[in-house]
């Protein structure tokens, strides 16, 4: 397994959020989950361009066309226009945490019992259950590879895993106390972490 120091590039702060738990990229702007609101920030500016008002206290994601957001027991699908919720699924039995969209397909996380689940986002039915031996947080593919967080005792690493086995093929180790909550890549170089109630997003780099 490659192991290494995680590389802070960037830290975002926000004077109304105190949460930062899901997050994706839509293509230009990062989604934050932020509690009672799902926010649209410009990641080269920092600003905060829009808000839905959606409950969004976990796992975020978007398939090209719309978001998903965890809230409670159940996914709902929302449209980023105008930020109506096209439908719902139940969440794995035992609730969520993490959340992204690759293959046609949600891969959603459970923090506590530490797994990640590949979902039909149609009916919300288990097709694939990958275990960690960590308490697992966000989720993200990039360039065919599964990366996720952890966040166990106050540290949390971003490691990469087979999505066949789970087996860990490499590691980045965030600094004692910054935690990830949320994750996602730009799809090329930088990974999205979103901090939890320190209510902060910071931006790492993938390793080369």
């Amino acid at each position: 397994m490659k192991r290494a120091a995680a590389e802070i590039a960037r830290e975002y702060t926000f004077s109304d959020v105190t949460n930062v738990a899901g997050v994706t990229y839509d293509g230009t702007n990062v989604w934050i989950a932020a509690g009672d609101t799902l926010n649209a920030v410009d990641p080269a500016s920092g600003k905060t361009l829009r808000k839905l008002n959606v409950p969004a206290h976990a796992g975020t994601a978007f398939d090209g066309q719309h978001l998903y957001q965890i809230s409670g027991e159940h996914i709902q699908k929302v449209d980023p226009d105008t930020g109506r919720v096209v439908s719902t699924i139940p969440t794995p039995e035992g609730g969520a945490a993490g959340m992204a969209w690759a293959e046609g397909t949600l891969w959603v996380a459970q923090h506590r019992k530490r797994k990640i689940h590949q979902v039909d986002p149609e009916t919300g039915k288990i097709l694939r259950t990958l275990d960690s031996n960590r308490f697992v947080t966000g989720v993200t593919w990039v360039d065919g590879e599964l990366w996720h967080g952890t966040w166990e005792e106050e540290q949390s690493e971003i490691r990469r895993i087979d999505p066949q086995s789970g087996e860990v093929l490499a590691q980045l180790d965030m600094p004692p106390g910054l935690i990830v909550a949320g994750l996602e890549s730009n799809g090329s170089d930088t990974f999205f972490c979103g901090g939890g109630n320190s209510g902060k997003l910071r931006a790492v780099r993938r390793p080369k």
